[in-house]
């Protein structure tokens, strides 16, 4: 059941909103997710004409990405709105922890960050977006269109000019000096624009679940160990989002096995009591996660830039792919802001915003697949497929590594910081 905030936000995004059939603005963002209201809110909150395409009629959708990490936070501080963010409900983790042959390890410890907030916030994603889209409404440049799918680009002597889409179901048509495409791994943008991506694949999947939580149950708030697969437990306060990580691309045969089979499997692997997997009454309650990590090799073409998962998608090791997005977004409004005050976006600070977000998405992106590989190592041999990986047990024999970790995850190989440019 949705708390009654929920429903209050269900209620307000669900509104009939106004759909011109022709709009211009100085920027059209599609994707109303982490990096695309980012953008146009710090866009909107320097003067920038900004108008945000969602093709969903609503923030309300399960196990999306829903940790905002300390990174996050600080520029939700230098935006005057960290106050307001916190006042919501969420729970506080200043460490994350995992469960290794029944011995608590601590994985990241954020507790010498060189930030105000020393700890990853989880806040139900939804939450999170109605607060962003809410506090970028104040700004009369913003404007969010829900219900409001695009359905092609409007390209004119080599530049992208603009969008068609579809807003309830009627025709209408976006002209603007620049397009972004922020929305997501699957974006529709992106492959309209004939961008290459490079896929680097994942040997895993994740089904997600949710498990309630009780007040004895142990206070894991990232990864549980177990032989060969992997169970992650998020607390969501008055309940636990759980991930049981899967070779990819098995699902089907996960299903086929039964879900009996299935519980038994998971309560196998997970800290928590067992009868705890009648929860999962069928599969309606289980949800598959696609794992993939890809890049654009080239992030954007005249008139056109992509962001967070359309540009880089990520896997949910560390849940950084949120956190990434949002610097992404930051970047863009930092470098671009001028230009489109000024009505003109060229090629050269489309490249600059790749050039500066080129080097912690790459260097986040290897050390996931360096993650993977050794699980993948660890599978092939019988000695080691039951422990825990390498850097985990590297974590546990060298306490101090914990710090280095929370500011890899905490705060990323780039963190950015807005430029105040207060209207």
């Amino acid at each position: 059941m949705r708390a009654p905030q929920t429903e209050a936000i269900l209620r307000r995004m669900t509104d009939p909103l106004p759909c011109p059939t022709v709009f211009t603005a100085r920027c059209a963002i599609v994707g109303a997710g982490p990096a695309g209201l980012m953008l146009g809110l710090l866009l909107a909150r320097a003067g920038v004409e900004v108008i945000v395409l969602e093709k969903h009629k609503d923030f309300l959708r399960d196990f999306r990405g829903d940790t905002i990490h300390p990174s996050t936070l600080e520029v939700m501080h230098e935006i005057g709105l960290l106050e307001g963010l916190l006042k919501l409900p969420h729970t506080q983790a200043p460490k994350l922890h995992a469960e290794i042959g029944g011995t608590d390890v601590t994985l990241a410890d954020f507790s010498r960050l060189p930030t105000r907030c020393r700890f990853i916030a989880f806040m139900p994603q939804w939450d999170f977006l109605d607060y962003v889209a809410r506090q970028a409404a104040r700004y009369p440049s913003f404007q969010l269109l829900m219900s409001t799918a695009v359905e092609d680009l409007i390209e004119e002597n080599g530049r992208v000019v603009g969008l068609r889409a579809t807003c309830d179901g009627a025709p209408m048509e976006i002209r603007a000096g620049l397009v972004v495409a922020a929305d997501g791994r699957h974006s529709r943008v992106r492959a309209k624009a004939g961008l290459a991506v490079e896929a680097f694949g994942s040997p895993r999947d994740v089904l997600w679940m949710k498990l309630s939580r009780q007040s004895d149950d142990p206070p894991y708030t990232m990864g549980h160990a177990g032989p060969r697969q992997g169970f992650v437990m998020i607390d969501r306060g008055d309940y636990w989002q759980c991930g049981y990580v899967l070779k990819k691309g098995s699902f089907d045969e996960v299903k086929r096995a039964g879900l009996d089979a299935f519980r038994a499997t998971v309560a196998a692997v997970s800290p928590l009591p067992a009868s705890r997997m009648d929860e999962v009454r069928d599969w309606t309650d289980v949800s598959l996660l696609q794992v993939r990590i890809d890049r654009l090799t080239q992030w954007w073409k005249p008139g056109l830039l992509c962001i967070g998962d359309a540009a880089h998608a990520m896997s949910p090791i560390g849940g950084v792919g949120v956190n990434l997005a949002i610097q992404d977004a930051v970047a863009a409004a930092n470098i671009l802001t001028a230009p489109l005050l000024k009505g003109a976006v060229d090629e050269a600070a489309l490249a600059a915003v790749q050039k500066r977000r080129t080097f912690p998405t790459k260097a986040t992106q290897k050390l996931q697949l360096m993650m993977q590989k050794d699980r993948r190592k660890r599978e092939t041999d019988a000695r080691r497929s039951s422990g825990p990986p390498a850097f985990v047990r590297t974590i546990a024999r060298w306490p101090l590594l914990a710090h280095l970790a929370g500011r890899l995850v905490g705060l990323g190989f780039r963190p950015e910081h807005v430029r105040d440019r207060k209207p």
